[in-house]
């Protein structure tokens, strides 16, 4: 199947969907990033290479050559152009081109005059940003030019797709452990409120004893499937041990932390499994709201204690433990 047939035009939710799902967004500079542009800066002989995302508002540069990487208005965007065809988009003379004379790319002092861009599609047809070489002089580039810079663009899909497999879990697609606790980590360098939800899976010793690991593992995924269903766009799941789960929900209240926590114990109990002889999975969550001035061990504390509540109080609840005091 060409990139023609699988490029998917008209869905922007999808877009953007696929874009966050991958997680770079605001991320630090990466070297594998950064060599990738300057080589291919080098290759065309000109001023600037770039790696840039598409958001719904803006233009983030994951990494460039030959300028610091920044951001800028979507609408100002040469990429934005970019991301909406499978092919590269090819402009010899931006100051003539009556897309882009009147830019401020264009008209201001980085006096842009030729672009050429390969949209950066990931494996289910959906252009995240776009690869892109661009000079303040008129260019003329060839159909090899076009097809070296497409090779490099699927380069860096690559790279970002093993950057995702390096943080993610590998049965059930959640994120490792070690990436989620990031997460949580750039919450507080924020000083943003957040809720905490922990939670695992009822009596699941009993499930692998009873159908075996194979269903146990099949398990697993379905309740990641479920609480992926149930979360808001932002909201992280981690995979923290055998069968807990962590659920990071930034801007979100304790109040609004416990309405999803319900939701997402609903939703589980709610579809049951064929390899289960279709009987119902249970969860047991626990929620903590992040408090001012409390040190992230204390806020996972607090959500872990919320969790050992719900479990020695029947199972198959969400919990929400208030306060610093309560904590202790």
């Amino acid at each position: 199947m060409t990139d023609t047939f699988r490029f998917k035009a008209d869905d922007e939710p999808g877009r953007l969907a696929a874009l966050h799902r991958y997680g770079i967004l605001d991320s630090a500079p990466e070297k594998e990033f950064n060599d990738i542009v300057a080589l291919v800066k080098s290759i065309f002989s000109i001023q600037y290479a770039a790696v840039s995302l598409i958001d719904v508002d803006r233009q983030w540069i994951k990494a460039a050559a030959g300028i610091e990487p920044q951001q800028c208005a979507r609408e100002d965007s040469f990429c934005t152009y970019t991301i909406r065809s499978s092919r590269p988009l090819s402009v010899e003379s931006t100051s003539t081109d009556p897309r882009f004379m009147h830019n401020p790319f264009v008209t201001g002092e980085a006096h842009i005059r030729s672009y050429l861009g390969a949209p950066l599609m990931t494996p289910d047809g959906y252009n995240i940003g776009a690869l892109c070489v661009f000079g303040t002089e008129p260019r003329l580039f060839t159909d090899g030019d076009k097809e070296i810079l497409m090779n490099f663009a699927k380069v860096v899909v690559s790279q970002i797709e093993l950057r995702l497999a390096a943080n993610r879990d590998s049965l059930t697609g959640a994120m490792t452990r070690r990436n989620f606790e990031n997460q949580m980590d750039d919450i507080f360098s924020a000083n943003l409120p957040a809720s905490l939800i922990l939670l695992d899976i009822d009596h699941f010793k009993s499930i692998n004893d009873t159908f075996g690991h194979p269903a146990g593992d099949l398990a697993l995924k379905e309740v990641v499937a479920c609480l992926t269903k149930c979360i808001r766009r932002g909201d992280c799941i981690g995979r923290l041990g055998g069968e807990e789960f962590g659920i990071l929900l930034p801007q979100a209240t304790g109040d609004t932390a416990m309405i999803m926590a319900d939701r997402l114990r609903t939703t589980v109990m709610e579809e049951p499994l064929a390899a289960l002889d279709h009987r119902p999975i249970t969860i047991s969550l626990g929620v903590a709201e992040r408090e001012s001035g409390e040190v992230a061990e204390d806020w996972i504390k607090r959500a872990d204690l919320a969790l050992y509540q719900a479990k020695q109080t029947g199972r198959n609840k969400a919990v929400q433990m208030l306060g610093l005091v309560a904590a202790m």
